[in-house]
């Protein structure tokens, strides 16, 4: 397993009963998690929440709150800075779990100053933040452009130059064959793909029937000594195989290397581990 296990503004204060309690600096968020399907195991920690993000029985949900909250507002993660805030999804702007790949990616790009980087599918940008702190140049491409909007504020507020980044709102395939025509390429490549979705024609994505192509043309963008290739996953029923075997047939047998995929998992502070789906890494060693 992969574990983030090193935050100081967040943490999973306990689990139980279809909802993880969650600890965002200083605000405390309970937000629906169907794999967990046990107990709570500290009732009384409830008591203290901020906010709780209820399903309707229609479909979506909405945030019940038991005290104002700002619109948003700051968490850190070893010399980054991000805003975070309830949105309509439960969401919150940031995966936590991510971290354990933001500090594999750090040790990595500290081999090779001045690296590229490609982040797709790459949502408020923790991963683009990351390399950049590292010292890396990280084109981050997302087909929402709020999503971007978000990822620059984030930008901005760790102080990173902007010279260290350019940010695309374009759909993912058609920037990386865009990218083949111009004779781009790149040192490292970190994706998140969602498991369902609609293109920017309409056309309807399934991670399944998608997810293969995608990295067998995405890995035509690598430089000749590329660091790693990362493949997050929240697919349900996808397990850390699946995404091995891809990387197995995709990339070391154009580069070597090794392929590897864990389950990524954050602590839970009264007790046990949160799943929180897995990740495909390659690298060279």
């Amino acid at each position: 397993m992969y574990i983030a296990d090193r935050w100081q503004d967040f943490e999973v204060l306990d689990t139980g009963e279809g909802f993880k309690l969650e600890r965002w600096g200083s605000v405390i968020l309970a937000r629906p998690d169907p794999q967990v399907i046990w107990p709570k195991g500290e009732p009384s920690l409830w008591g203290q929440t901020d906010a709780i993000y209820s399903r309707s029985k229609e479909g979506g949900g909405a945030w019940e709150y038991s005290r104002t909250l700002p619109d948003r507002w700051e968490v850190g993660y070893r010399g980054l800075r991000f805003f975070v805030r309830p949105t309509g999804f439960k969401h919150t702007g940031l995966f936590p779990e991510q971290a354990a790949n933001w500090d594999f990616m750090r040790d990595k790009l500290s081999k090779k100053p001045g690296a590229k980087v490609l982040n797709l599918f790459a949502y408020t940008g923790g991963a683009t933040l990351a390399c950049m702190q590292a010292g890396a140049h990280v084109t981050h491409v997302d087909a929402a452009r709020g999503m971007c909007q978000w990822a620059r504020e984030n930008r901005d507020l760790c102080g990173l130059k902007e010279e260290g980044s350019r940010f695309i709102v374009e759909d993912a395939l058609n920037f990386i064959r865009r990218e083949i025509r111009r004779g781009s390429r790149y040192d490292g490549i970190v994706m998140d793909p969602p498991s369902y979705g609609r293109g920017p024609t309409g056309e309807v994505w399934k991670l399944e029937n998608e997810l293969y192509t995608l990295v067998d043309t995405a890995a035509g963008l690598l430089s000749d000594s590329p660091l790693f290739f990362l493949i997050n996953s929240y697919t349900t029923g996808f397990q850390p195989t699946v995404i091995r075997n891809i990387l197995l047939k995709t990339l070391c047998g154009r580069h070597g290397g090794v392929a590897r995929a864990k389950e990524l998992v954050l602590p839970v502070t009264s007790g046990g581990l949160l799943p929180c789906g897995c990740t495909g890494r390659w690298e060279q060693e």
